[in-house]
């Protein structure tokens, strides 16, 4: 997935020269011709690495272009992102693709990590299949809805699980995950959930609904928040949640990380509207910017009218192409204003990315201009996850 990536020094081996020509060579492509040159090359490349598992290179090009040749990087990167998620070598008469259906999902309890029974699977794929995806799509669902610290970490492992759930994508069966060794899932206030999935058709077939005629993105999201939010729903016990559009696994993990910021923002606000009794009007939000060498993330720091205590805090980390220039803090703005909240206060200066040197959580910023832990009140502690988003 695309993010942030910090250059490392020393030379190139060969092979991660090679990588770093060819997407150079299709950053300065002038036409569609050349382009199909390149990028015939690059995909066998590319294919080779993730068939050997060798992501130390594919790293190691992407760190040296992120360096040098913005351009070449995003080539680059999306070209080991689409090759990672297709399944290029499993069926070479079908297009495959790992798709992902993000979950956001907040609750003063344990959001849960868990198995799909083989019903709810068989209603989860009746709902794809009629609002989501192309006419005549193979599809084959992994029976656990995972947490981020549960999916392929790295691009081969991606690659192998793509492999895997486009095997049985194409034999028409979902895919047994075994559970066992799972990473623990870190208890949130509010977090995200995926059901994954392969999608398989004939070369050249449309693979999505919206690639239809008849079907736009807009009208498959509404069908699905209305029908498959039904169907996630009694996964998620005790949980608010809000779906997100399933699409390419890259394309829809990046879209939930954009979307899970304005979401754990109005999670905040309901749930101390909830835990303190506190309607959002009288909630004092305040906004600082948190930087290691370069600006990272905003924190928010909740307060209540009367107070200066910090009880809570959520964290605003910059995605992709964002940086001091970009305008979070108007963004950040609007969603607590959509909720309610009007005493917003925006601190300048540049304030360090520290954490709680007990717990690990973050630290966040108080009106006076510090860095506090956030703590509730000693009779609503108890009951609020150790970790805040």
């Amino acid at each position: 997935m695309k993010r942030t990536r910090t250059k490392r020094r020393g030379g190139l081996a060969r092979t991660a020269e090679r990588l770093v020509w060819l997407a150079t060579g299709l950053a300065q492509s002038g036409c569609r011709a050349e382009d199909r040159y390149w990028e015939n090359l690059l995909a066998e490349a590319i294919d080779t690495l993730l068939e050997e598992g060798d992501e130390d290179t594919l790293n190691d090009a992407l760190d040296h272009l992120y360096g040098i040749d913005l351009r070449a990087y995003d080539e680059l990167a999306d070209y080991v992102e689409s090759r990672a998620e297709t399944a290029a070598a499993t069926s070479p008469q079908h297009d495959i693709l790992l798709v992902a259906a993000p979950v956001l999902a907040w609750s003063r309890y344990q959001i849960p990590a868990t198995p799909i029974s083989q019903a709810v699977l068989a209603n989860l794929r009746v709902h794809l299949q009629a609002h989501v995806l192309a006419e005549g799509v193979k599809l084959g669902l992994a029976d656990f809805l995972f947490s981020p610290d549960q999916l392929p970490q790295g691009y081969c492992a991606t690659a192998r699980f793509a492999a895997d759930l486009g095997r049985a994508a194409l034999a028409g069966k979902d895919l047994s995950i075994d559970t066992e060794g799972m990473p623990e899932t870190a208890h949130f206030l509010s977090d995200t959930r995926y059901l994954l999935g392969a999608i398989a058709v004939p070369r050249g077939k449309a693979l999505f609904r919206w690639q239809e005629p008849d079907g736009t993105r807009e009208q498959s999201l509404t069908q699905w928040r209305a029908q498959g939010g039904a169907c996630l729903a009694p996964l998620l016990p005790g949980c608010a949640l809000e779906v997100v559009l399933p699409e390419a696994y890259f394309a829809a993990s990046r879209q939930a990380d954009r979307a899970s910021r304005p979401y754990a923002v109005r999670a905040s606000v309901a749930f101390l509207g909830t835990a303190l009794d506190t309607p959002a009007v009288r909630l004092r939000a305040v906004v600082a910017p948190f930087y290691d060498r370069d600006l990272e993330e905003y924190r928010i720091g909740f307060t209540v009218q009367g107070s200066d205590r910090v009880v809570h805090g959520v964290v605003w980390p910059l995605l992709g192409p964002e940086d001091e220039n970009s305008d979070c803090v108007a963004e950040i703005e609007a969603v607590l204003r959509e909720c309610g909240v009007t005493d917003i206060v925006n601190l300048e200066h540049r304030f360090p990315l520290e954490y709680c040197d007990d717990c690990g959580v973050p630290m966040y910023p108080s009106p006076d201009g510090e860095v506090v832990h956030a703590e509730m009140p000693e009779e609503q502690a108890e009951h609020v996850p150790r970790h805040l988003h």
